[in-house]
């Protein structure tokens, strides 16, 4: 059997094994609810300090750049990781989901990407701290997103050859942020929303650099995005082979996230469930399909998702669960009360591990 040796997040290696726990909601659902206008972006109403002088004169327009809320509006970004500690989470990410240097170049605001990261693992660290108990420990998950750009998919229908990214300048930005989030205090590494596979080898060859680096060793969570019905990610690969793709990377969990609500990713989680090995499986589906009508812009209720979910832990598929895009702490508190009583998916061993 095959045992990595972490520096940091082994009490969650060992909860795994124990129960099912439970990761947070979306982040842009929640930061939507605040309604912030284009001079709070910037860090306006901030209560006992003035708006952020370095982002006030800007050029370009800031508003929906989420990941600069932590360094401009960080009480926003504070009241959304207490409010899923309070929903029961075991597990929040971090405010970092287009934190690396590419996502931020959208912006002009590429210089400021290690900051971002290392003041949003700062704040989750404050949460977690606050609400952690001996017999109740939180963790911190630093979140790599996938960026905008990809590594294997043309963006010119006339040209399957081009690329706007390589493999290296993901590498690059990856790294800068793994580090950013190691110091301000991860417990685990959450590379999520993968619908490029290569993207997400980028970010694995980064974390393990980034491991050299430090000194520390984290685990690494492993998360893709099943695009649509036909079972693939948006690079092509199947689950199985996705999972062959990452699973050198010896990740203490892999899973699927965001795209799909649970009712349709339930098959691609029992394949999941049925392919990987040596790994723990985790799910947190979308609010179900979108819906402009609804408050979070998604169908499903609380009562909705967590119901299904618990449906994915009786048949003994998953070990964490949460919500993706759409999901509040409402949906958080009901998914963990729903799961409470279901046990874990056992680990399936390789003979030969």
């Amino acid at each position: 059997m095959t045992v990595n040796s972490y520096t940091r997040g082994q009490a969650l290696a060992d909860l795994l094994a124990r129960r099912i726990v439970l990761i947070d909601g979306a982040m842009g659902t929640m930061i939507q609810r605040f309604r912030l206008d284009e001079a709070q972006y910037r860090g306006a109403g901030l209560s006992g300090r003035p708006a952020d002088a370095r982002f006030a004169d800007h050029p370009g327009d800031l508003k929906g750049n989420n990941d600069l809320l932590s360094l401009t509006r960080p009480d926003v970004i504070r009241q959304i990781h207490e409010g899923y500690l309070a929903a029961g989470a075991d597990i929040i990410e971090t405010n970092t989901f287009g934190a690396t240097s590419i996502a931020q170049a959208d912006y002009g605001l590429q210089a400021w990407a290690r900051e971002m990261n290392l003041v949003s693992a700062r704040l989750a660290r404050e949460a977690c701290d606050r609400y952690a108990t001996a017999d109740r420990p939180r963790f911190v998950a630093g979140a790599l997103g996938p960026t905008p750009r990809t590594a294997s998919i043309s963006p010119d229908v006339n040209d399957p050859g081009a690329r706007n990214v390589t493999f290296d300048e993901l590498e690059q930005a990856y790294h800068e942020q793994a580090l950013a989030l190691i110091e301000g205090g991860a417990d685990v590494l959450l590379v999520e929303t993968i619908f490029d596979t290569l993207n997400a080898k980028a970010a694995l060859f980064a974390i393990e650099r980034a491991f050299d680096d430090s000194g520390e060793r984290l685990p690494v969570l492993i998360s893709g995005t099943v695009t649509d019905a036909s079972g693939r990610l948006l690079s092509g690969q199947t689950v199985a082979a996705f999972w062959a793709s990452v699973r050198h990377a010896r990740p203490l969990a892999v899973g699927l996230n965001c795209a799909l609500g649970a009712a349709l990713m339930k098959p691609y989680i029992q394949e999941l469930a049925r392919v990987a090995e040596g790994t723990y499986i985790s799910c947190y589906p979308n609010a179900g399909l979108p819906n402009p009508m609804s408050e979070t812009g998604f169908d499903e209720t609380p009562q909705d998702t967590s119901r299904l979910l618990h449906g994915f832990a009786a048949e003994g598929l998953v070990n964490i669960v949460g919500g993706c895009c759409g999901t509040t702490p409402d949906h958080i508190a009901a998914i963990g009360a729903t799961v409470a009583g279901c046990a874990p998916r056992a680990v399936r061993w390789h003979r030969d591990e």
